[in-house]
């Protein structure tokens, strides 16, 4: 009799076991579950623009050709007025803010703010494009300058072009050093991941050489009148 008590015994504490362990498989697939469902639908991964090789990335990197074409492609933008600057420019930073730092979209506030009440806006049609031979295949270690994982200045030079009733009144040859930070707050709207942090330092009027200057093939440089 002893031996079927200890029987019974012995299959219930084996029904309790199971019962612990599907309880237990039962929890952890809810926590495998929930993982999957808070796993990324997309995932961002930047490519070099040649292709005509492999390449070997970690998928969190940010190769230097992607930063220099994201930051010109944006800065291209915020600076194209095709009709008036007075609407164009505060429609720009309006239409680009998810590529701003908080920082810079209150320093670009300022700025349009500032060159509308000194009358450099109306009516203004400006452009900017980048100089012949100063791109980034021509000297791609000095283009892009990488400070952290996250953070890089990248060097523009740039002509701006500026119209004002169908003539032109202003062509500047400018260097421009923007900061740009990591910032993959907002996949919505903003897929790079990447946000302009405005200048690094003040920007600079580039001299063209001449035969004669001893400045180098570069030319030399002076402060800007934006």
């Amino acid at each position: 009799m002893s031996r079927f008590k200890n029987d019974v015994t012995h299959l219930q504490s084996h029904v309790r076991t199971l019962r612990l362990a599907t309880g237990a498989l039962f929890v952890l697939s809810l926590a495998l579950a929930f993982g999957w469902w808070r796993a990324p639908h997309d995932l961002v991964v930047h490519v070099p623009p040649d292709l005509r090789s492999g390449s070997v990335r970690k998928w969190w990197d940010v190769p230097a050709e992607s930063v220099y074409a994201f930051t010109f492609y944006v800065f291209q933008q915020l600076n194209r007025w095709p009709k008036n600057g007075e609407d164009d420019y505060a429609r720009n930073i309006r239409a680009l803010a998810a590529y701003l730092t908080p920082a810079c979209k209150s320093f670009l506030e300022s700025d349009f703010a500032f060159r509308r009440d000194n009358g450099e806006l109306r009516q203004r049609v400006r452009g900017v494009y980048e100089i012949p031979g100063r791109g980034y295949a021509d000297d791609p270690t000095a283009r892009v300058k990488a400070l952290s994982d996250n953070d890089w200045v990248v060097t523009l030079d740039i002509s701006a072009d500026e119209y004002y009733g169908g003539e032109m009144v202003k062509r500047a040859l400018l260097r421009y050093p923007i900061k740009v930070a990591r910032m993959d707050v907002d996949p919505e709207h903003n897929p790079f991941g990447l946000a302009l942090d405005c200048y690094a330092s003040p920007p600079q009027r580039i001299v063209p050489a001449t035969p004669t200057a001893s400045t180098g093939a570069h030319g030399g440089a002076e402060a800007p009148t934006p």
